[in-house]
């Protein structure tokens, strides 16, 4: 995820030709707290809104196994309210939370014995009401009993109704791998009631309805990733290509782990990830500065220091040693995804990377014009370098024209890599995607909101200042850079490939009256296998 903008008069652009690319300035204000919070600020007299928001630099990666999902689900957490906001009766809420978690707390043992009695083949389904114990049954009507008298203290929503009455927008959040942000539109005139707000939710986090938005992210990823035609192949995809590192577990976080996180972790893990010597804030807009700052200072400087510095992973991805091959059928067309292990964002390739996707990618990108427009054995066609904090990958896929295999786009795809090893790039080929990259980064700039997603996002990263020094990089690259990370990285011991095949279903036999098979008709899906399924989220 990412997105930027500051004021034309603070970009130097020159359109490219044969002359190079003028240096890109994007002049920032940055001030660090004395608790270790940085704040950048880009004014812009004249704009009524302020872009504004602040990002945590924790994702999925910085988890680990039993508590996947928690830096998501801390995303959702953040909007619950504060001691003051969210709240009738803080006294009474608090204490309905501590008898939740108490309950809870003896639920989960008695989860953990299905789990147990599951695994040695005593029971079907863990989840399965009948072989629940009578004190189970009783714990979970009395934390039935505690959600019900909670909703009676909450006030739904405020913190989303406070913004919007003050003439706010846009109010949203986003978790990836890497990063966790938060941001908004606020009025100028409003610039301390985001202070307030912001800073509120960091010194005073309740950690409300914990529970119930455990269960709604437990939807979302049915949604998102279980009820989709794909979503389960690809995340199981993900698990395959990394052999060692984190992010090799989905962002919104293994089932089990889902639903068996605590108040406990969440607070932990807020306590070391959420601490103001982790996070950035940015406003871009009409603000001035010497304001903001004494703002920033007054609201965001409450906030202490965390007691220690969050870790950086440790855990380097292994060297793959052998490609990796993966088959799923599912109701889409036929498709093949190629995935090589590259590098991560800031690497002295990427750029290398980067350029090469674009060549690839468009409508007049080599894709689309050899395997689309060309010899028409793909109806689409896509690359892409993701460089992240740690690790990368550079991907290919296609989607196979009408009566065409997934292997044979599969061979088409490979075939476009061995001509990018076999001989350089033309040059009017790289100028093109230099120029296109070039404006394309200009019109980010000049909108207040994508100029403050890039420049928090670079900050949780290499660093706010890589905006303006990023672009000579690309700038630099040649046909023999590219023709170099081709040869080097997509090779076939470091490659991993998933081919989509198309789920048939199969007509039913003249006369068939089997109630299953019509059940499934009716609701277009398969009928029922026959085959025992194996496990099952517990």
């Amino acid at each position: 995820m990412s997105i930027p903008r500051p004021a034309a008069a603070l970009v130097a652009f020159t359109t490219l030709a044969a002359a190079p690319l003028a240096a890109q300035n994007v002049e920032v204000h940055e001030e660090i707290l004395e608790n270790g919070l940085r704040l950048l600020i880009v004014p812009r007299p004249g704009d009524p809104n302020v872009a504004a928001g602040w990002i945590a630099r924790v994702g999925s990666v910085d988890e680990r196994p039993r508590i996947t999902g928690l830096a998501h689900l801390f995303e959702h957490m953040m909007f619950k309210g504060t001691r003051t906001i969210g709240t009738s009766d803080i006294e009474a809420d608090l204490a309905t939370i501590r008898a939740l978690d108490r309950v809870k707390s003896e639920l989960a043992r008695e989860e953990e014995e299905l789990v147990r009695r599951w695994r040695l083949g005593e029971i079907d389904d863990p989840r399965d009401p009948r072989a629940r114990s009578a004190r189970h049954r009783e714990l979970r009507g009395e934390f039935e009993a505690l959600l019900a008298k909670q909703k009676t203290t909450i006030v739904k929503d405020e913190f989303d109704r406070i913004y919007t009455a003050a003439g706010a927008s846009g109010m949203n959040a986003g978790t990836t791998y890497d990063f966790t942000i938060y941001f908004i539109n606020v009025p100028a005139n409003k610039l301390e009631l985001w202070f307030w707000m912001e800073s509120d939710r960091l010194l005073n986090p309740v950690l409300r309805e914990f529970y119930s938005e455990r269960d709604v992210v437990r939807e979302e990823r049915r949604l998102r990733v279980e009820s989709t035609p794909t979503g389960k192949y690809l995340e199981q995809f993900d698990a395959l290509f990394w052999g060692s590192s984190p992010y090799g577990w989905p962002v919104i976080g293994w089932p089990s782990d889902v639903e068996a996180i605590t108040r406990d972790e969440a607070r932990d893990f807020y306590a070391i990830h959420y601490a103001p010597n982790n996070l950035t804030a940015c406003l871009v807009g009409d603000v001035d500065v010497d304001t903001a700052v004494a703002l920033a200072r007054r609201y965001f400087g409450r906030l202490e220091r965390g007691p220690q510095e969050p870790p950086a992973v440790r855990t380097v991805e292994v060297e793959q040693l052998a490609p990796t091959r993966m088959n799923a059928h599912a109701e889409t067309r036929p498709q093949a995804v190629i995935r090589w292990h590259s590098v991560a964002d800031g690497h002295r390739d990427e750029p290398a990377f980067v350029l090469l996707a674009d060549i690839l990618n468009g409508r007049t990108g080599r894709l689309y014009r050899e395997l689309v427009d060309g010899k028409r054995v793909a109806s689409a066609a896509r690359a892409g370098q993701s460089g992240r904090k740690y690790e990368g990958y550079f991907e290919l896929q296609a989607t196979a024209a009408q009566g065409r295999t997934p292997e044979s786009i599969e061979a088409e795809l490979l075939a476009v890599v061995a001509a990018l090893r076999r001989e350089d790039v033309s040059e009017r080929e790289i100028q093109k995607v230099k120029n296109q990259r070039a404006a394309s980064e200009f019109r980010k700039l000049r909108a207040n909101f994508s100029l403050l997603i890039d420049l928090l996002v670079r900050d949780a990263g290499r660093g706010w200042p890589t905006i303006n020094t990023d672009p000579a990089r690309i700038q630099a690259v040649t046909a023999a850079d590219i023709r170099r990370v081709a040869t080097k990285y997509l090779v076939p011991q470091s490659s991993a490939t998933l081919l989509f095949h198309t789920q048939e279903k199969a007509p039913a036999a003249a006369g068939s009256t089997a109630p299953a098979d019509r059940a499934a008709a009716a609701a277009g899906a398969e009928a029922p296998s026959a085959a025992p399924k194996k496990g099952g989220d517990a």
